[in-house]
């Protein structure tokens, strides 16, 4: 599976992405929304971990467009923000998982099992 984690923490950032390539699958990494953006438009991803606070705005920008185009590739925010009306946010804009920071790295294979289901 083709996976791209948008995170501009750096230690999270290699920590998942590490996870995710020893599970087995391939990961492009980007730290802002500008980048996300462009490589979303050179290379079909089979799933997005999408973190919401970046240098360059708000990830729920990015998820809002991916959904404008009818792109239905699966997407997990990965956030720090833990408020309801984030999570109904994120959901309303079209995520299909929502994991609070910090998670335990399983939880987040398992979630995303779930969602390319």
């Amino acid at each position: 599976m083709n996976v791209l984690v948008v995170e501009d923490n750096v230690d999270i950032g290699d920590a998942v992405s590490a996870h995710v390539v020893a599970d087995g699958h391939r990961v492009d990494w980007c730290l802002c929304l500008k980048d996300a953006a462009r490589r979303l438009m050179l290379k079909k991803y089979d799933l997005v971990l999408l973190d919401l606070r970046l240098p360059d705005g708000n990830g729920l920008s990015l998820l809002r467009d991916i959904r404008r185009e009818d792109d239905k590739t699966p997407i997990i925010i990965m956030t720090a923000l833990d408020q309801y009306s984030d999570r109904l946010a994120g959901m309303k804009g079209g995520a299909d998982d929502f994991l609070v920071k910090p998670f335990d790295l399983d939880e987040l294979s398992a979630r995303m099992r779930l969602v390319k289901q």
